[in-house]
C-alpha cells in the first residue's frame, strides 16, 4: 500500500464520494479516483496525512459492485481488490499481498439507484486500471481481452504434489477477483496436456495457463506445434502459474517485472497478478534436433553435463521442493565427472537483434542422422463460471568451421511440424563455414538458456529476455575445482558468476548449436526433460509464442 500524497494538480480526481467503510458504518471516508490512484481519506479532526491512503492502480486486479441478501438494507458495496508489494513479517524483503477495499453506499433509500452509483465506480476503476499500460524494457505489451477466458491446466503430483491446495487458497479467489472466467482441467498421466491442446477447439479460450512446474509447458508448447494449424496455435497465449520444484519460467517473468526476488507461495501470488494484468509479449522458442527422435521446441533451456545431471537425479528429493537441486548439486560436487565432446554454434552478429528476419532465407530441415563436428573439407456479480475437469566472452580456443558444399539428405528435407529451420544443416552433413568449433573437447558443463532463470532461485541468464532472439550459451571447461564449481553456482544465486572471472567458464550469445557427445551414455535435458542422449542441435526462433506477462 502506498501511503503517499497524490498531487491531483498532476493527477486530477475523475470521481469523488463519501461512503461508510464496511464493517464500520460509523467511520465515513471520502474516496478520489484519478487515473493513476484510488485515494482515501478518513473524514476525522486529525491531520491528513495521517487518515489518507493511495492506492495505485497498478496493484489493482479488479472490483466488482453488489448488494447483499438484505432487502431490507438498501445499501450497495464496492470492493476493489489490490495485490501491493508490501515488507514481509520480519523481514525487509517484499512481497505482493492482497489488500481487499470495500465501501457502502447508502446516500439514496432506492437500492436500485445506490447499485447503479457503485456500479459507476466500479466500471471507472476497471477502465482506469486496464490503462495502466506500458513500454517496459523495449517490450511492447499487447491486452488479452475482458473478460477472459482461460483454459488452466494443473498437474496435481508437480512439486511437492499441493498444486491443488495452491489453487484453492491463491489463485482461484485471485483470478474470480479480476473478472477471469477459467476452467480447470486436472491433468492424470504424462503428456495428457500435450493430447488435450493437439485437439481442443482454441477458440473457447483467450488463453492456456499452466499451474504446474515447466515441464507441463513444455507439453502444451509441444502440442500446439504439432498441430495442423499450429501457426495460428501457437498464438495463444500462455500464462504460467508455479508450483513445481524448479519454476523457471515463473522466475524468468517475475525477474522481467522488475519487482524483488521472492520464492515459493510468494512468486505463486506474484504470477498471479501478473497473469491477472492479462499483458502479452512475444517469447522466443528453440528447435531442437536429436539423432532420431522427432523435433522438439524448447522454451527455457538445453543442458548437458554437471546440470543435466543434477536435474535428473534430484528427482529423487521432489519431496523437498526446490530445495532439491541444492541437495543434487552438492552430491554431484562429490563425485564431479569430465565429459567429453564436440561444441560448435553461430556466434549473434551486433545487429542481429535489430533484424526483422533471418539472413538466409533457404529452408533446410534436419534430418535423424548422427553427424561429425569435425571440421569439413566444404464476469458475473460474485465469481465468474469456473469448471472442473479430470480426465559475452568468445573463447579463444575455437576455430571456424569451413564451408560445406553437401546437399540435404532426402529425410533432411521431409516437412516437419511447425516453422522450419534455416540455420541448421542435417545432423549427417558438416558445418557451414560461419559457424566456430571450440578446440576444447573436455567439458564440467553446457548450458545453453533462452530465459534469465534456471531454478526460482539461480539466476543463470541474467542478461537474458523474454524474446531477444538470442540462445546465452555457457560452458565450463573441465580443470575447474570443486570449490571454484560451487562459487559459480553461489554467484549465480544473484547472477554474478558471468563477474567471477573464472579461467574456466565461457559465456557468449549465439543464434544456434550444434554438441555432440562421445561418452555412449549420458543425460542431456530439454526444459528438464530428458531427450535422446547423443548429437543435438538447437536455433531460435525469436517470438514465435506469446506469454501472459503482466
Amino acid at each position: 500500500m502506498d501511503q503517499r500524497r497524490a498531487d491531483t494538480s498532476i493527477n486530477p480526481v475523475l470521481l469523488y464520494g463519501e461512503f461508510t467503510v464496511t464493517g464500520c458504518r460509523k467511520a465515513r471516508c471520502g474516496v478520489s479516483l484519478t487515473e493513476k490512484d484510488l485515494i482515501v481519506q478518513r473524514l476525522l479532526l486529525a491531520p491528513v496525512g495521517r487518515n489518507k491512503v493511495v492506492l495505485s492502480l497498478k496493484d489493482c486486479v479488479g472490483c466488482r459492485a453488489y448488494r447483499e441478501d438484505d432487502n431490507a438494507d438498501p445499501a450497495a458495496y464496492l470492493a476493489v481488490y489490490f495485490y501491493p508489494l508490501k515488507r514481509r513479517w520480519m523481514s525487509s524483503a517484499l512481497s505482493r499481498q492482497r489488500a481487499e477495499h470495500c465501501f457502502r453506499f447508502a446516500s439514496l433509500q432506492d437500492p436500485c439507484a445506490n447499485l447503479e452509483e457503485a456500479e459507476k465506480w466500479a466500471r471507472a476503476v476497471r477502465e482506469r486500471s486496464a490503462r495502466q499500460q506500458y513500454l517496459r524494457d523495449g517490450v511492447s505489451l499487447s491486452l488479452l481481452s475482458r473478460p477472459s477466458r482461460m483454459m488452466l491446466l494443473v498437474n496435481p503430483q508437480s512439486g511437492k504434489g499441493q498444486a491443488l491446495t495452491l489453487y484453492n487458497n491463491h489463485i482461484q479467489r485471485m483470478l474470480n477477483e479480476a473478472g477471469v472466467t477459467h476452467t480447470l482441467v486436472i491433468t492424470e498421466r504424462q503428456n495428457h496436456a500435450r493430447e488435450l491442446v493437439k485437439e481442443t477447439d482454441l477458440s473457447q479460450w483467450d488463453a492456456l495457463v499452466i499451474m504446474s512446474g515447466d515441464g507441463l509447458l513444455f507439453e502444451v508448447i509441444n502440442g500446439l506445434l504439432e498441430r495442423p494449424d499450429w501457426e495460428e496455435a501457437i498464438q495463444t497465449p500462455l500464462g504460467i502459474l508455479p508450483s513445481g520444484s524448479g519454476n523457471a519460467l515463473a522466475a524468468s517473468i517475475h525477474h522481467y517485472s522488475g519487482a524483488p526476488p521472492v520464492f515459493s507461495e510468494e512468486l505463486l501470488v506474484s504470477c498471479g497478478f501478473l497473469l491477472c494484468q492479462r499483458l502479452v509479449a512475444q517469447m522466443d522458442l528453440v528447435s531442437i534436433h536429436v539423432a532420431s527422435s522427432p523435433r522438439l521446441f524448447s522454451f527455457l533451456s538445453l543442458a548437458w553435463g554437471f546440470v543435466a545431471d543434477v536435474d535428473i537425479e534430484s528427482e529423487k528429493y521432489r519431496h523437498v521442493g526446490a530445495a532439491r537441486f541444492t541437495i543434487g548439486t552438492l552430491v554431484r560436487l562429490a563425485s564431479l565427472h569430465v565429459y567429453k565432446g564436440k561444441l560448435a554454434y553461430l556466434p549473434a552478429t551486433e545487429d542481429y537483434s535489430n533484424e526483422e528476419g533471418l539472413e538466409n532465407n533457404q529452408t533446410l530441415h534436419c534430418n535423424n542422422q548422427v553427424s561429425s563436428l569435425a571440421p569439413a573439407s566444404r464476469p458475473s456479480r460474485d465469481s465468474p463460471c469456473q469448471n472442473t475437469f479430470h480426465n559475452s566472452c568468445h573463447s579463444n580456443n575455437s576455430f571456424k568451421a569451413q564451408r560445406t558444399e553437401s546437399t540435404p539428405s532426402r529425410s533432411a528435407t521431409k516437412a516437419l511440424a511447425g516453422p522450419s529451420d534455416s540455420l541448421l544443416l542435417p545432423l549427417d552433413q558438416p558445418l557451414p563455414s560461419d559457424w566456430v568449433v571450440v578446440q576444447e573437447e573436455d567439458f564440467v558443463l553446457m548450458l545453453a538458456m533462452y530465459q534469465s532463470h534456471l531454478a526460482e532461485d539461480l539466476l543463470a541468464a541474467p542478461g537474458a529476455t523474454l524474446d531477444d532472439g538470442f540462445i546465452h550459451l555457457i560452458y565450463v571447461r573441465a580443470g575447474i575445482s570443486r570449490a571454484a564449481l560451487l562459487k559459480l553456482f553461489l554467484a549465480m544465486e544473484k547472477g554474478a558468476h558471468l563477474a567471477t572471472n573464472c579461467q574456466h567458464l565461457v559465456h557468449t550469445k549465439v543464434r544456434a548449436l550444434r554438441l555432440e557427445p562421445h561418452s555412449p551414455k549420458g543425460i542431456i535435458t530439454v526444459d528438464g526433460e530428458v531427450v535422446e542422449y547423443g548429437p543435438v542441435q538447437a536455433e531460435v526462433h525469436r517470438g514465435l509464442a506469446r506469454l501472459i506477462t503482466g
